[in-house]
């Protein structure tokens, strides 16, 4: 039997999401929702449901990322999913589901979103490591 494929995992992920918080779109009202459901949630998440918690909030951000600034689902440098915008900027949507669930809303998700047009506008950083 054929896998499924990864694209479809991650759109059927970010609509059960957006179903169990009764949203209607991927936009910056349902990223201000998500802050809150994590917020709400944080303290009595277990560790053995964190991943699961992680990959299903994360697919709904990234999916609000994707349909408000116009990105695709992609793969970073270093191998991990993301969101790609404009050919030029990649964002994480896991890790900032992640930072949020450790660390609250010093890393909120609806404050990174918020900063996403700055981020776009500005130069792409170069590496000085080469």
């Amino acid at each position: 039997m054929a896998a499924e494929n990864p694209l479809v995992a991650l759109r059927k992920a970010a609509e059960a999401v957006r179903q169990q918080l009764q949203l209607n779109a991927y936009d910056a009202a349902a990223v201000q929702r998500l802050d809150e459901f994590i917020e709400t949630q944080r303290p009595t998440i277990q560790d053995a449901d964190r991943e699961g918690i992680v990959r299903a909030l994360g697919c709904f951000l990234g999916q609000c990322l994707i349909d408000t600034y116009q990105g695709t689902w992609a793969a970073g440098p270093d191998g991990t999913t993301g969101v790609g915008i404009n050919g030029n900027h990649f964002f994480n949507p896991f890790y900032r589901i992640s930072q949020q669930l450790t660390q609250g809303d010093t890393e909120s998700v609806a404050a990174f979103f918020a900063s996403v047009p700055a981020r776009l506008a500005a130069e792409p950083r170069r590496k000085t490591w080469i």
